[in-house]
């Protein structure tokens, strides 16, 4: 099987430099001084098993997509629909597409371009980060969630599954992966937005008691939204968002990664889309929503 990995950042970067570790035929995609510093060092990854390079394929071509089996989605948010039509022309017919993105929108955006029979939709509960240009550090005990759209995908993902697990990549079917990636929102929804506002890591918010309160609102709205939404989440799943958060205390987010970095944050996918969906049921969400107010003035005036 040939594999792309496209946006090979902390998680694609995890799991492709597993992956090609293991022997398979990987590709990383990638741009600016990370792609450089790869292209010129290879790809190190720092993981709780020991530290290893790997030092071959990168680019930031997507012809070299043209006879890959499966392509590895793990860019950020808001360069899903770029992203797709830069991939288009050099797709081959029944590629598949695995997403491990924030939020719970860019399946849509990817069956709309691709056909639903070939998005497979996954979720990934990892700690990593590139600590500096080509090196990724992992921490904790990362799993992978991956589920199917369609019925036409199973034996497909079964092969992924054995493939992933083969090389030490914690990966799992599940048949309510939208439910998974609900679950992983509420913790992503609740810090992810009030970090980025205030700058602070996880653990400060936990011990900051406005900070505190504020986060706690802010969940009780994204379970309401959900609920509001007919998306059933397990009572475990809400309750355990803050104790998740107390082994992250040293933790930034990835908005307040992007932030610092001059990046676009992912201000719709992890803010915006649950406050139009609030709208669109007259849900009552006035803490989310100031801060979705907050963030796009924050981003826009970050890019200018």
């Amino acid at each position: 099987m040939k594999i792309t990995v496209i946006g090979a950042g902390a998680v694609g970067g995890y799991i492709g430099a597993l992956l090609k570790q293991d022997g398979n035929d990987v590709t990383f995609i990638a741009r600016g001084k990370h792609l450089e510093k790869m292209r010129e060092k290879g790809l190190t990854l720092k993981h709780q098993d020991g530290v290893f390079t790997v030092y071959e394929r990168f680019t930031d071509e997507f012809t070299s997509i043209i006879e890959s089996d499966l392509l590895i989605f793990t860019v950020k948010s808001t360069e899903t629909k770029k992203v797709c039509e830069q991939i288009k022309p050099y797709i081959k017919k029944k590629a598949y597409i695995l997403t491990f993105q924030n939020g719970v929108i860019n399946e849509d955006i990817l069956s709309g371009n691709f056909g639903k029979d070939f998005v497979i939709p996954g979720s990934a509960y990892i700690s990593a980060n590139v600590e500096e240009y080509g090196s990724i550090t992992q921490s904790g005990n990362p799993r992978f969630f991956i589920g199917n759209l369609t019925e036409t995908q199973k034996d497909f993902i079964n092969n992924v599954i054995e493939i992933f697990q083969k090389a030490g990549i914690n990966s799992k079917f599940t048949s309510e992966i939208m439910k998974k990636k609900w679950e992983k929102t509420l913790w992503n929804v609740t810090f992810n937005p009030l970090s980025a506002v205030t700058r602070a890591t996880v653990g400060q918010i936990l011990d900051d008691s406005k900070l505190r309160s504020t986060s706690e609102a802010i969940h009780r709205e994204i379970v309401k939204i959900a609920k509001d939404n007919n998306v059933e989440i397990s009572k475990e799943a809400i309750e355990i968002v803050f104790k998740n958060a107390e082994n992250a205390r040293n933790h930034k987010t990835s908005m307040l990664q992007d932030l610092e970095r001059g990046k676009k944050m992912e201000v719709e996918a992890l803010c915006g889309y649950f406050v139009k969906l609030a709208e669109r049921n007259n849900t009552d969400v006035p803490v989310l929503s100031a801060i979705y107010s907050i963030l796009s003035f924050i981003d826009q005036k970050e890019q200018n």
